[in-house]
């Protein structure tokens, strides 16, 4: 299989059927990391050690019959604004750049309770301020893969084009005005940003904002290959942790299946003073 360019769900089933280790996989995302991101400055911080570590211990684990999780030995960065224990969490801010938080967030730490390998961090707009680019004064700017004379988006522009390359087969981004849905448009992946309230923010601009300070339209939420990661990013992030109030104890239902011909779709062929691009018509 193609380990570099699978989805997530695809490289978890391969990974507990023994068709391939969970070091075999880490090494083939790490070379194309050493290969593509000195073009595209998608990957802002790396921990190959830790991350070949946790590998071993999840390839020795299955050998025992251990499965962590539905993520067992699956690589993955987090957007530079997850808390990771250990690993410095930056958010593009210069007050911020030797910030290393003592606790991992709610996301990164059920991402890892899963089986994910925590591989490093990824770039994004200083203080996660601008959707059009992932751009900030401690690491430069995120070229788009497709064209690296191109933006990937922002905020979580470094997450995009580091899965889109083939570096990690997904991201977890935030958003709150496209900073997830821009740069999985800008470079041809999913992104899901939930309902408000689904994912807990405890750890999210760890050092930088009061509690729940940007609460209202804020969202965690995956960016991967394909709907079905989502889907099962999505289940391991999403609901209560007891650290974040204002999430509501919501069981996460299954995706319904619907028939198109039961679908009532609208369409606005045009809009007031907003032109539409002939190729949408």
């Amino acid at each position: 299989m193609e380990l570099v360019f699978s989805t997530a769900t695809a490289l978890a089933a391969a990974i507990q059927a023994k068709q391939v280790s969970a070091l075999e996989m880490l090494e083939a995302h790490l070379a194309q990391i050493e290969r593509h991101n000195p073009a595209l400055n998608a990957v802002v911080t790396l921990d190959a050690a830790g991350a070949r570590q946790r590998a071993q211990q999840a390839d020795a684990a299955l050998a025992r019959g251990e499965v962590w999780g539905p993520l067992h030995g699956v690589p993955f960065t987090l957007k530079d604004a997850h808390a990771t224990a250990g690993m410095r969490t930056t958010t593009g801010f210069p007050n911020l750049a030797n910030h290393v938080p003592q606790e991992d967030s709610t996301v990164t730490a059920r991402l890892k309770t899963a089986g994910g390998i925590l591989v490093g961090k990824t770039n994004v707009a200083m203080l996660l301020a601008d959707p059009a680019q992932s751009d900030n004064p401690l690491f430069g700017h995120t070229n788009n893969p497709w064209n690296v004379a191109r933006t990937p988006g922002g905020s979580s522009g470094g997450a995009a084009a580091a899965v889109a390359a083939g570096m990690i087969p997904f991201d977890i981004g935030t958003g709150l005005a496209g900073s997830i849905r821009i740069p999985a448009h800008f470079c041809g992946l999913f992104g899901l940003k939930p309902t408000e309230q689904r994912v807990s923010l405890a750890g999210f601009l760890p050092g930088l904002s009061a509690p729940r300070s940007l609460r209202i339209m804020s969202c965690i939420g995956p960016i991967a290959r394909s709907v079905a990661d989502l889907v099962l990013l999505f289940a391991i992030i999403a609901g209560p942790d007891e650290r974040d109030s204002e999430v509501q104890p919501v069981p996460i239902a299954e995706v319904p299946h619907l028939e198109l011909k039961q679908l009532r779709i609208a369409i606005a062929p045009t809009l007031a003073n907003l032109p539409v691009a002939t190729a949408i018509h």
